[in-house]
């Protein structure tokens, strides 16, 4: 999402779209007001442009909106601020590489095929936690190159989630590998750890190993994988609801905050 105002100013969304702050940057990223949808207040930094602000922000405004200059910053609000648009990966989407390639790529049927199939368990899989992000305990980001489908950050921890395809089949999962069917083993659970252990690196805190069945019509778990969590879109909720807390409000806001700094990813990878 995004709109082009007055002399070129640009309204970014902070998080995923319909959520969050909105931004207004200028053509160098810079920052010059942010709307926050929840408070109903644009908050100032450049007053001098204070109509051309309102102008970009109008198609999104709604009610009485407050204008100001902005509160006291917080130390995650100073670290989004100088956080240039091309590195944040708030905006990305559910299988944000799966879409590019079906947009942009040249891609054969089959293969096509499989990145259709691979989206769709994505975007299922999105559509549940930023549902779940909707109250202000919990944030997610999706699509990390290279690390995770999803990343869930709320009172519990952080969860590095995989996503794979039941494909409407019964999904056997071990302690070293994943089944579908009667397809040949694959080394999901222990490409799960290894994303975590990873992210762990990244954010310095602990960050457990996530694998998001989606569409199987029967699941079945080893009864010695405890390390790496095993969920559904439809037990989600419970799971999580059920998980002891661990971290409170600003530790969430704080990694998130780093987490969605893509340069954050950029650490060597565990067995390079």
């Amino acid at each position: 999402m995004s709109s082009m105002g007055s002399r070129g100013l640009k309204v970014l969304p902070s998080g995923r779209p319909g959520r969050g702050r909105l931004y207004v940057n200028l053509p160098d990223g810079r920052a010059v007001a942010w709307y926050d949808r929840r408070a109903n207040r644009i908050s100032v930094l450049a007053d001098e442009r204070r109509e051309e602000i309102l102008t970009a922000l109008r198609p999104y405004l709604t009610g009485t909106v407050a204008i100001g200059p902005p509160p006291v910053p917080t130390a995650g609000d100073l670290l989004r601020l100088s956080l240039p648009p091309d590195e944040d990966l708030a905006p990305n989407r559910p299988g944000e590489a799966q879409l590019g390639a079906l947009t942009y790529g040249t891609a054969g049927t089959r293969a096509r095929h499989r990145l259709r199939q691979e989206l769709t368990v994505r975007q299922r899989m999105g559509e549940v936690l930023d549902a779940l992000a909707e109250t202000d305990d919990w944030q997610v980001l999706h699509s990390i190159h290279a690390v995770a489908d999803h990343l869930l950050i709320g009172p519990p921890g952080v969860f590095c989630i995989r996503t794979v395809q039941g494909r409407r089949q019964r999904v056997v999962i071990g302690d070293l590998l994943l089944t579908v069917g009667r397809t040949d083993p694959t080394p999901d659970p222990r490409e799960a750890r290894r994303a975590a252990a990873h992210a762990t690196r990244a954010l310095a805190t602990p960050v457990t190993p996530v694998l998001a069945v989606v569409d199987a019509t029967r699941l079945e778990i080893a009864p010695t994988l405890r390390d790496v969590r095993i969920l559904t879109p439809a037990t989600t909720s419970t799971f999580l609801t059920n998980t002891p807390t661990t971290l409170k409000p600003p530790d969430v806001e704080a990694l998130y905050t780093t987490a969605r700094d893509r340069r954050t990813w950029h650490i060597q990878p565990l067995g390079a």
